[in-house]
């Protein structure tokens, strides 16, 4: 059965306070990591990006813009390529940033996503969107440095420091595969139903105002602990 627009507004918006609780840090993920080896931090890495929704909406709106198979690898590996240099990179050297900052520019991501999908630029700003490869890979290094936060908040025990850092890297990659597959597979055929043009301009203003959710909740954590 084909589902309705209106059935996806309900769904979307019901959806919406849930990304709010994205990326919390738990007791039990920290315990994962004290009694497991390198296995554990792929596990936490993997549970992290299936759950991390402000990284998933973001993609979300990059494979609404593409248009094939092979473009959809291209970007996430961009994509995946920049999140990795940060991730590694920031918490090797134990770059820190503030978590709230970080993910209120994550949530600026995916309004801009959004904001791009629904033509923005063209429409409201009279002006081309961004190269998006070039985008792709900018808010990919952003993201990593997201996820090097959330991993430097955990308690690593000393030894094979790299190596753990490169498990949750690897635990991310593979959850974010996890994540895309069913995402691309619902955009790709929902392609073939009359009803997509109204599920693309649902989701991709959900996108628009999920960002803006997201930011303000970001900004208001940030003013509330300084």
């Amino acid at each position: 059965m084909k589902p309705s627009s209106k059935n996806l507004v309900s769904f979307l918006f019901l959806l919406l306070p849930l990304t709010l609780l994205a990326h919390d840090v738990s007791a039990s993920d920290q315990e994962i990591l004290n009694n497991g080896g390198l296995l554990s931090y792929i596990l936490v890495g993997a549970k992290h990006m299936v759950t991390g929704y402000d990284h998933l909406l973001f993609l979300t709106g990059v494979i609404f813009y593409l248009n094939n198979f092979k473009d959809i690898v291209r970007f996430i590996t961009v994509f995946t390529i920049g999140h990795s240099i940060t991730l590694i990179g920031a918490t090797f050297l134990g770059v820190k940033a503030d978590e709230h900052i970080i993910d209120a520019v994550i949530a600026l991501s995916v309004l801009y996503k959004g904001f791009e999908n629904l033509g923005g630029f063209k429409k409201i700003l009279k002006v081309d969107s961004p190269n998006l490869l070039m985008m792709v890979f900018i808010f990919g290094l952003i993201h990593g440095l997201g996820l090097s936060t959330r991993l430097q908040s955990f308690t690593m025990e000393p030894g094979q420091f790299l190596l753990k850092i490169i498990s949750f890297n690897i635990g991310v990659e593979l959850g974010q595969i996890a994540a895309l597959i069913p995402i691309v597979f619902i955009i790709s055929r929902w392609k073939k139903w009359s009803s997509y043009q109204s599920f693309y301009t649902i989701t991709n203003w959900f996108l628009v105002l999920a960002g803006i959710a997201l930011f303000i909740f970001q900004i208001y954590g940030y003013i509330n602990e300084h």
